[in-house]
């Protein structure tokens, strides 16, 4: 193995660097941090190949301007090693809601120190701090209710520091002064009993000397739906104001509150779906003064809020990590109204489906009502479908009444929708596109950071599609699809975090799908087939074990990629609990696990896998793979005992499972015990665990590729993992790039902007577990794999399909992003592969050239230069930095 870098003198010199990318927990200046552990990390950035620290050293300071003079008020780390990026806080308990400074020194290999520019974090409400009680307008328990709150009060110091925390059941918009702060579908949803998120607001700018007044309102579903949990209303709200002098004040909700007698909006109001996830928005601006967010308002028309039904020991409150919902963007959609239509109905056209709500902006009417319906299609007649996604609902819609002013503009912004077109009604004059009509596209703002593009047209609208899909499936958690559902399951979280850990700021996401389902965890150790969720309810009182098997491959996952052991500290009982329920209901004849309770899928959707035995292979098959995966995590947080156990568990399954489901005549594993089937999926699920005996890899491999594609979303990812990793990637890159049906290729060639669900064009047409083949052509066509945890170490190893000019892609990673580029260029000596690098300050990378399409020897030479290595085993070892290299054969009489 070659190391170019090292030749070079690179990793020896002394190298300037730069330490940015400071991150508290991962988050940019933090508002909220209120737990006790937690992690700084940052990178490190340069113009040389090679760069990395040897030492490091934190400081915090209660003040800047300390840091400025090399002082530490709260904590100096004093210097420890300094190549993991990272060092957790060890100083003493921090004050709750407060300011902190801190930077962060590296030494580099050869001494040559580096500080980061100072960088802030606040702490939120530690559960000491909380005096705000939780407050609604009334003590009755209404389904799809509203509170319209508020609270003046006089502010006589010039402040130096206010913070706000609010929080509500379900979501909340906080305004002060009757500027809006915040973000939209806040808190995002959990199970209040177990952890209830606040947001922080820094504030001080909105706070005026005088008569201030802050309001909010605030919405509570309560009717059993499929993505929350029901709990009961209410809304709390703590102000804390540091003032120049250095006194400080607080505000908090209580019985002084007032609330408006009289609301806008309907309380009461029927559900858009038919699994209850959002209320029609029913608004008549008629009942509301504009003045009833500003100081000086008429108190006649409130009267006092009262406590709201919190159980007395409250919830326990945890600072909301993932961001809030923003707006990405207004699209200006297209008119598409069949012609003939009567005033007053338009139908409109965003060109693709988006989440977020149409906005209005009209001159006002007194008592006209404008009504916006949404669908994902239109039916023949062009008018929009009475649908959401493929359930048929007559109330997917919202409505607003006019007051009468001469411009009113108004978007119903207290849920998420998911449509393309909306039909308006209502309005009498012409609404033009742009001026009168726009849709917003909101999502939780997780930011999407990585590539992908080739020489391959299709290949680079999939691309599009995906991150479309998934941005639009980001709604406070990990949704399955916008409309229809909008609910967070194992599985598709787990298919969804393939695109997501490459391609977006997404830990806080998928850490949250793992809090929100520990939390959910049943007695026996499963989980519920969604959370949050009522479960308790018959609609949704289900569950999925195949689905459970998800939680270890998603929490592994997310480990993997950032890193953090204590990702693994935190989930570690959850994961053994779980695994223990299954491993314990094993058939002491077989050593198989059987079906139990629950409903079984082993592909979804439309699945073709034969159920017809308690004995289900792709159930056992993930199950040695969760097992495997517990016993590798306790081995790295130090429970050596439990790995050597879960490690025998997983390898006595894995045994009974090749002695009793696979057909070693046949070569192939059958789908469940007594099976004849032996499905494509199937088998290559199992050669993607291993299981595979030795001597028939490339047997299975060769029937899995030989196969006509039957595997559906579920399955095709192992399957197609297994064909890149077994000798056959022109097989796996030619499922993902064909253009018939079935595939992704063919949903791009029907017109589909964002992923379907399956491959068939019946159901939801915006679902992002299917996006995970933007990641295998990130990860096996251009190469990109981490070799150990956080990307310490990658591999770059590209595959150059026939009929491929180039591809490049981009992918995030906790110590930046590493990128890789291909070129096939032709010249009459034969063809040469450039190779474009760039790897990230602190990971080092191999470069390997195995699968090259060019026979014997290698020459590769940088760019520019007359040095050429020679290599003969095809392997590079990289430092970080930028690399242009030309690779191409070596003339055999060299």
């Amino acid at each position: 193995m070659r190391n170019i870098a090292a030749d070079e003198g690179g990793a020896g010199r002394s190298v300037p660097v730069r330490v940015d990318f400071l991150r508290v927990d991962g988050n940019e200046t933090p508002l909220g941090l209120d737990n006790d552990g937690f992690r700084f990390s940052w990178r490190l950035a340069g113009d040389e190949q090679g760069l990395r620290s040897r030492a490091a050293r934190i400081w915090v300071a209660t003040d800047r301007r300390l840091l400025d003079k090399g002082e530490a008020d709260v904590w100096d780390s004093g210097t420890f090693d300094g190549r993991s990026l990272h060092a957790d806080y060890a100083g003493p308990r921090l004050k709750g809601a407060s300011r902190y400074w801190w930077k962060v020194a590296v030494w580099n290999e050869a001494g040559r120190r580096s500080d980061s520019d100072p960088a802030r974090f606040d702490t939120g409400l530690f559960p000491e701090d909380w005096e705000a009680r939780w407050i609604w307008r009334t003590t009755d328990l209404l389904t799809n209710d509203y509170a319209y709150l508020r609270k003046e009060f006089d502010v006589s110091k010039r402040i130096a520091y206010a913070k706000l925390f609010m929080s509500a059941h379900n979501v909340a918009q906080v305004f002060v002064n009757g500027t809006s702060i915040g973000g939209f579908g806040s808190p995002a949803p959990t199970n209040p009993e177990k952890r209830k998120y606040y947001l922080a607001y820094d504030v001080t700018a909105a706070i005026q000397n005088g008569r201030n007044c802050i309001s909010a309102i605030a919405h509570y579903l309560g009717g059993s739906g499929q993505n929350y949990v029901n709990g009961v209303p209410g809304f709390r709200l703590q102000l804390e104001a540091v003032h120049e002098d250095g006194t400080r004040q607080r505000w908090a909700t209580d019985t002084s509150w007032e609330t408006l007698k009289v609301m806008p909006r309907t309380a009461g109001m029927p559900y858009q779906q038919n699994r209850r996830m959002s209320a029609i928005d029913d608004y008549d601006a008629r009942k509301l003064d504009p003045a009833w967010q500003l100081p000086g308002f008429d108190m006649s028309a409130c009267r006092r809020a009262v406590v709201a039904g919190v159980h007395e020991d409250g919830w326990p409150m945890k600072w909301q990590e993932i961001p809030e919902g923003a707006i990405e963007k207004a699209i200006v959609p297209h008119e598409v109204t069949p012609p003939g239509t009567p005033a007053g109905t338009q139908v409109f056209d965003t060109g693709k489906i988006v989440s977020g709500w149409p906005r209005i902006r009209l001159p006002g009417i007194p008592g006209v009502t404008v009504q916006m319906r949404y669908a994902e299609e239109l039916e023949q007649s062009g008018f929009v479908k009475h649908h959401v996604c493929n359930e048929k609902q007559e109330r997917h819609y919202d409505r607003y009444t006019m007051r009468g002013d001469a411009l009113e503009t108004w978007q119903p912004d207290l849920s998420y929708k998911a449509f393309r077109y909306v039909e308006i009604t209502g309005y009498p004059d012409l609404l033009v596109p742009g001026e009168h009509v726009e849709i917003v596209f909101a999502h939780t703002a997780v930011a999407c950071e990585g590539r992908f593009r080739c020489s391959d047209g299709m290949l680079n609208q999939m691309f599009e599609a995906a991150v479309q899909t998934q941005k639009n499936n980001l709604l406070g958690q990990t949704v399955d699809c916008p409309h229809r559902e909008q609910a967070q399951y194992l599985a598709d979280s787990d298919l969804q975090a393939e695109l997501l850990l490459y391609n977006f700021d997404s830990r806080s996401m998928l850490e949250k799908v793992l809090a929100d389902f520990a939390d959910s965890q049943l007695e026996d150790g499963t989980f519920p087939f969604v959370y949050p969720s009522n479960y308790e309810h018959p609609d949704f009182h289900l569950q999925i074990p195949e689905w459970d098997l998800h939680f270890c491959t998603l929490w592994w996952k997310l480990y993997w990629n950032v890193g953090d052991i204590r990702v693994l500290e935190r989930y570690y009982d959850t994961a053994k609990r779980m695994i223990d329920y299954y491993l314990g209901t094993a058939d002491p004849h077989t050593g198989l696990v059987p079906a139990g309770k629950g409903w079984h899928i082993s592909d979804w959707p439309y699945p073709t896998v034969d159920h017809g035995s308690a004995f289900l292979t792709v159930h056992n098959v993930k199950l040695v793979q969760a097992a495997r995966i517990v016993a590798e995590a306790a081995k790295r947080i130090g429970r050596p005992a439990d790995g050597e156990t879960y490690l025998q568990l997983a390898g006595e399954l894995g045994r009974s499972i090749v002695r009793h489901l696979y057909d070693a005549e046949r070569k192939r594993f059958v789908d469940c015990l007594g099976s004849e089937a032996s499905h494509q999926g199937v088998n290559g699920l199992a050669l993607h665990a291993g299981l595979v005996p030795e001597t028939d890899v490339g047997a299975v491999a060769e029937y899995v590729a030989g196969m006509e594609w039957e595997a559906r979303t579920v399955l095709s990812l192992p399957m197609l993992r297994a064909l890149f990793e077994h000798g056959q990637p022109e097989a796996a890159f030619r499922i993902i790039a064909r253009q018939e049906y079935p595939g992704w290729g063919y949903m791009i060639r029907q017109g589909a902007t964002t992923l379907w669900e399956g491959w068939n064009d019946i159901e939801s047409h915006c679902h992002a577990w299917n996006g995970y083949p933007i990641r295998l052509l990130q990860e096996y066509v251009t190469g990109i794999r981490a070799v150990s945890p956080g990307f310490a170490e990658a591999t770059i190893r590209p595959f150059f399909p026939d009929g491929l000019r180039f591809a490049d892609a981009c992918v995030t990673t906790v110590r930046g992003p590493i990128s890789v580029r291909w070129e096939r260029i032709e010249r009459r000596t034969g063809t040469v592969f450039r190779l474009l690098l760039d790897i990230p300050a602190a990971m080092t990378a191999v470069l390997e050239l195995d699968l090259v399409p060019i026979v014997g020897r290698l020459s590769v030479a940088e760019a520019g230069s007359d040095q050429v290595a020679v290599i003969a085993g095809r392997d590079l070892e990289l430092a970080s930095g930028k690399y242009d290299l030309l690779v191409s054969g070596l003339d055999p009489s060299d």
